[in-house]
């Protein structure tokens, strides 16, 4: 990723305690340290971010609860981080619909209720060195996006629902006069099948409190097992098309770009980020006396299972939380070492329940990826004992 395109998402380093309102259960019970135990810090600590407007996020080390409090929860702003009083923020439902909406914060919430645990994951993380803890899982609670759509009644012929955020910018058009500098709002799209998935939610509580600022106070689309690029903050607009979307952060930023062989000849192909994919990572080793305990977490599919390989090892099935169960958040895991003194390299992968594996580095779908978005790659820490 480019200094340019990263100072202009201008990711933030929260810092912080305990977010109140949270069931302490949801705090504590997410492989804790246990009594008599003591961090051992990795020794691969990513590096200073390349741009000084860009801070790095808190350390996996840090990882010790199962859902993350808001001022430790990554953000990502791509325009100016709005600031919009509640009582003044609406959101229009029109393009190819029978009955196009306003509402206010107030109509949404008095919409029926609905809520998901779901864990987001920026679409660049672990995509640089430096940047690899763009990951947090809260509990979101709004109003179901898809009775809203089937209130404002699509039309037979719309294909694409975008939503829109108030935040903006100055983007470039080509036209017959050259190059144009146009102003132009975050928006991304969905078709209309995948927005009317009944778990997609208009947000406005994060950790059952108002969603904060840097989340998209008063409004955001939560859609679970999307990337963080499709979940729109500072929602302003809903407008179904009979037509591709094809604006900058659908088409020309955050595309993943693959070389792939067909025969003897090179394929380009482009893809736009989408669903979230299957991923795990080692968070953080502890230890008590002569016995170690490798804890981290899972997510972006249903997992089955997680495996860990200690250097050059065999991989070892990781014991799993069955105490949390949600579908769209992370799952944590741990497994107990008997390390020898020395250094040490520790690597986790993840295993859907169709059998799926996280790819490892040099699997051809990452080692022909020339971007940096979707990078799930097997991960691995060094550690010395």
């Amino acid at each position: 990723m480019s200094e340019q395109a990263m100072s202009r998402r201008s990711l933030l380093a929260q810092s912080g305690g305990v977010l109140a309102g949270l069931a302490l259960a949801d705090i504590a019970r997410a492989y804790p340290a246990r009594a008599g135990e003591t961090l051992v810090p990795w020794i691969d600590q990513p590096p200073p971010s390349p741009n000084p407007a860009v801070a790095n996020l808190r350390t996996w080390e840090e990882l010790d609860s199962w859902i993350t409090p808001e001022d430790r929860f990554f953000n990502v702003a791509h325009f100016d981080r709005q600031r919009i009083k509640g009582e003044s923020w609406r959101l229009a439902v029109g393009g190819l619909v029978d009955k196009p909406l306003v509402l206010s914060l107030a109509d949404l919430k008095a919409r029926p209720r609905q809520d998901v645990v779901f864990t987001l994951e920026c679409s660049g993380n672990h995509g640089f060195p430096w940047f690899a803890t763009g990951i947090g899982t809260a509990r979101w609670a709004g109003a179901p996006l898809a009775p809203l759509l089937k209130q404002a009644g699509v039309h037979k012929r719309g294909i694409e629902v975008v939503f829109y955020g108030s935040d903006s910018g100055e983007g470039e058009a080509h036209s017959v006069d050259g190059v144009l500098k146009v102003k132009q709002h975050f928006a991304r799209s969905m078709s209309i099948e995948d927005a009317m998935n009944p778990h997609n939610i208009l947000c406005f509580e994060m950790n059952g409190r108002p969603l904060p600022q840097v989340q998209g106070f008063p409004v955001r689309l939560i859609a679970p097992g999307w990337y963080g690029i499709a979940n729109v903050k500072w929602l302003s607009r809903i407008e179904v098309l009979d037509t591709r979307f094809m604006g900058n952060f659908m088409a020309k930023d955050y595309v993943t770009l693959r070389e792939e062989r067909h025969g003897e000849e090179t394929v380009w192909t482009q893809t736009s980020v989408g669903r979230t994919l299957l991923k795990s990572a080692p968070a953080r080793v502890m230890r008590k006396g002569d016995a170690f305990r490798i804890v981290g977490a899972a997510w972006g599919a249903p997992i089955k299972a997680v495996q860990v390989r200690i250097d050059d090892g065999p991989w070892q099935a990781a014991n799993i939380d069955p105490s949390k169960n949600a579908e769209f958040a992370w799952k944590f895991w741990d497994l107990d070492w008997k390390a020898a003194a020395g250094e040490h390299a520790i690597t986790s992968r993840a295993i859907d329940i169709t059998g799926k594996i996280q790819p490892a580095p040099d699997d051809p779908r990452l080692t022909g990826k020339r971007t940096y978005w979707e990078s799930n790659g097997q991960v691995t820490r060094r550690v010395r004992v």
